[in-house]
């Protein structure tokens, strides 16, 4: 049998690891280790056309499956591609191995051609990141990266001299037992008989969601029944807590809508579960607040705490719940679903006025109809900017639809590149990329990754020929738009030139048809849609110092807009509301 070298090795430790896929771009100090991915059966190398790509990629297919996913870039210039997308998986606590090759371990430091020190590079962006700098070294070194990602949820950093990848590997190489899946934490005793009696203590109680009740939709269900608490969510706690809901008031932050806000400022108590929302603008400083998080590094570093509890969200709420007393009082919880229909019954009114006749197309229509046409299964990835306020308002989750975006890191260009990683999970599933034209441009190169392995990824462009939210950026600090508008080509027959089907719709009455023929084409497909660039109106009371970035410093006003089936969800709430 031949001996094995380390790049083999290493290839071998990922496919043990369950690594299935290895989404990067081949260069020389790569070689060996993409010849092993070549000749090992149980690993695909994915050859994409930017490492930006391959980090968002294996981030995103992360997110889908929950285990370890990797990426890997060349030396120098290729890995530092990579930095942006692995940013957005560490922020998304998304467990992925990334390789970053090296220069030759013999000209380390010397300047040579591509040198850079990726060992330094990505230490922001990882909870691991080193050098492999002898094949004795890497057995252990790739385990404990792997560890890493793994138990910390985020990404660790492996850079490895493609010399050193040729060499042999040494022999009779341990083969230590890998962990690749996280335990759930359990709070001690004391921490969940002191929320207990905060809960019992207080008449009015809200809870606010975050990503962090994955998995815990029918415990925050129960919970909130048992203390008649509203139940509101941030943008990433979205698909996990909002369908099913009778409890649910909306969504906080400036894309929010409802009463959510309402409902964390007038409680007794606010109890936040499994979120790091960042926008403490939005979160009350006058009422008591007690945070459930599997992350201790969070608790507390939003606002300030009466209660710190540090436990996973299901486990908590399971030990919680039979320590509660039940409450009998409804009325602030009614007040709030009343409150919260009564909002949305006002919003909705900014895209119904002749919707389905304006010319260019209301991208809010475009969103509504592609939440009614869409898959109940389906994946979809979100563009950062508009396309962020379209999903949040018109998307409606149902416990099987999976919604990601780079909503904590906030990076252009994501919607397309995640989408090819979600949709190499499964190729059966429906995958659907919102993408705005400023973002889909930015990586447009990767559209050809979709032909190249025909993938079934269907881009929903949303074309209003600029970069919108900055536009609306400007406008609120009084600026005129500058460097904003985009001159773009016929997007569709740039994707019929590449080998896709294309469509380019200009006419609301166009819309469903051309979406419905698009989702079955069996290969990728793309929808561009021409949309009102002005489609966004904003309350007349922001002003400049209200607005940093997407929060607001001052203010609970969040944009004007539709929402979408929302409003039939809070009227269906408010049925159960019981009459004197």
């Amino acid at each position: 049998m031949a001996k094995q070298n380390v790049a083999e090795q290493f290839v071998d430790i990922l496919v043990r690891a369950g690594v299935r896929r290895l989404y990067g771009v081949v260069g020389d100090s790569l070689n060996p280790v993409v010849d092993a991915v070549r000749r090992n059966a149980a690993i695909d190398w994915i050859h994409v056309r930017h490492e930006e790509t391959a980090a968002f990629a294996a981030g995103a297919e992360a997110q889908i499956t929950g285990n370890l996913a990797a990426c890997a870039g060349s030396c120098g210039p290729g890995n530092l591609h990579l930095i942006n997308g692995l940013y957005d998986a560490h922020r998304s606590m998304a467990p992925v191995l990334a390789l970053a090759s090296h220069i030759p371990s013999s000209e380390i430091g010397l300047g040579y051609f591509q040198e850079t020190h990726p060992d330094r590079l990505f230490q922001e962006c990882s909870h691991y990141s080193e050098l492999i700098s002898s094949p004795k070294q890497m057995p252990r070194l790739l385990q404990t990266a792997i560890q890493h990602a793994v138990g910390q949820q985020g990404v660790s950093v492996v850079s490895l001299p493609g010399d050193i990848a040729a060499e042999p590997a040494p022999e009779k190489a341990a083969q230590s037992a890998l962990v690749t899946s996280r335990p759930t934490v359990r709070p001690g005793d004391a921490e969940i008989d002191r929320l207990a009696e905060m809960i019992d203590a207080a008449g009015k109680v809200t809870l606010f969601c975050g990503s962090g009740t994955a998995g815990a939709h029918a415990e925050v269900m129960e919970f909130a029944g048992k203390i008649k608490s509203p139940v509101g969510h941030a943008l990433r706690g979205k698909e996990y807590i909002q369908y099913d809901n009778p409890f649910d008031v909306g969504m906080s932050g400036l894309l929010g809508y409802g009463a959510a806000y309402e409902a964390t400022h007038e409680c007794d108590l606010l109890i936040l579960l499994g979120t790091d929302f960042p926008y403490n603008a939005f979160l009350p400083d006058d009422v008591r607040i007690a945070q459930v998080d599997v992350r201790p590094e969070v608790l507390g570093r939003r606002s300030r705490l009466d209660l710190a509890v540090w436990g996973d969200v299901r486990e908590t709420l399971r030990c919680l719940i039979p320590r509660v007393k039940e409450k009998t009082d409804r009325r602030f919880l009614d007040r709030m679903l009343k409150k919260h229909a009564d909002a949305l019954e006002g919003v909705v009114k900014a895209y119904t006025r002749k919707v389905d006749k304006h010319i260019p197309i209301h991208p809010e229509y475009v969103a509504a109809v592609l939440d009614e046409v869409a898959d109940d299964d389906a994946v979809f990835t979100v563009d950062t900017g508009m396309c962020n306020v379209w999903a949040a308002r018109y998307i409606t989750p149902n416990g099987r639809r999976r919604i990601i975006g780079s909503f904590s890191h906030g990076s252009m260009a994501n919607a397309l590149p995640m989408a090819i990683g979600a949709q190499f999970t499964d190729r059966r599933r429906q995958v659907v990329a919102m993408s705005g034209d400023g973002g889909f441009s930015m990586l447009m190169g990767d559209f050809l990754t979709l032909v190249q392995y025909d993938l079934p990824v269907k881009v929903v462009l949303f074309n209003n020929s600029s970069l919108g939210m900055v536009e609306l950026e400007m406008l609120v600090a009084g600026l005129p738009s500058y460097g904003t508008a985009n001159t773009n080509p016929d997007f569709a027959a740039v994707a019929r030139a590449c080998g896709a089907h294309g469509v380019r719709v200009e006419k609301p009455k166009q819309l469903a048809g051309a979406l419905k023929e698009a989702f079955k084409h069996k290969g990728p497909a793309l929808v561009d849609i021409v949309t009102d660039p002005n489609a966004l109106s904003i309350p007349p009371k922001i002003s400049a110092e209200m607005v940093t970035g997407f929060a607001l410093s001052a203010s609970k006003i969040v944009l004007d807009g539709g929402v979408g089936r929302m409003l039939q969800m809070a009227r269906s709430n408010l049925r159960n509301v019981p009459r004197p």
